[in-house]
């Protein structure tokens, strides 16, 4: 999945609520109905970058099941930044289907 795909779909999750890396990649799998299947080698280094970033911010907390997990939450900046690739996502979108339904004659 392209890093700025997989951003795009941690930004949105966490506009959700605050979540642990699991947490955000079963949520992922689970809105998508399968589809995006985010593995935790690909998940973790991008919530490092997100968080470089000052797109969201990491606290440690106990897990629903009694362990210690880092828990993400979007940021400020991070809602500006989903804002942002929200609206150039179905900017994209709306072209590619815009050419796809175009007939060839």
């Amino acid at each position: 999945m392209a890093t700025e795909k997989l951003d795009l779909l941690i930004l949105k999750t966490l506009d959700l609520g605050p979540l642990h890396g699991y947490g955000i990649s079963r949520r992922i799998e689970q809105v998508s109905e399968g589809v995006f299947r985010v593995t935790l080698g690909a998940l973790y280094p991008a919530l490092e970058r997100l968080e470089r970033a000052g797109a969201i911010k990491a606290e440690w907390s106990v897990s629903e099941n009694n362990r210690r997990a880092r828990y993400y939450t979007l940021t400020r900046a991070g809602r500006r930044q989903l804002t942002a690739e929200r609206k150039e996502w179905h900017r994209v979108a709306e072209a590619m289907t815009r050419v796809l339904q175009t007939d060839v004659e």
